[in-house]
């Protein structure tokens, strides 16, 4: 396992991840495919904010589960908390996840064009209500 340094844009946000970075999920759902984010998948405890969370602006939208973190100067979001998995994602087996979806797009010393790249559909889910 690697430890990475992260930031934003303007490096306000500051943050350190240890991950095995083997791929990386891009999402179709509108926020994403908007944000453009790449984002791997890493346990709560291997996430550490090098500055204080408030410093960072959060952003929720429909079910309200997922908490994008983000930089207000610069509008660069580095890392979120996946939503909750819907009725139907819980019918199909999909686990519920409790960590976060690093943006490697924020990470320093990572070659984007080696890691293989998992689609998700996310506009294809219907959202409970």
């Amino acid at each position: 396992m690697k430890t990475y340094q992260g930031s934003c844009h303007c490096a306000r946000i500051r943050f350190e991840v240890d991950a095995d970075i083997d791929h990386v999920r891009s999402c179709d759902c509108s926020v994403c495919l908007r944000r453009g984010a790449l984002n791997h998948r890493v346990a709560k405890e291997k996430l550490r904010l090098l500055v204080p969370w408030e410093d960072l602006a959060l952003y929720q939208w429909g079910s309200r589960t997922a908490k994008d973190y983000f930089c207000p100067v610069c509008g660069i979001l580095p890392f979120r908390r996946p939503s909750d998995p819907t009725a139907q994602e819980l019918h199909e087996g999909v686990e519920p996840f409790d960590g976060w979806a690093v943006n490697v797009r924020c990470l320093e010393g990572i070659d984007l064009e080696a890691i293989p790249v998992k689609k998700i559909y996310g506009s294809r889910i219907t959202h409970d209500t």
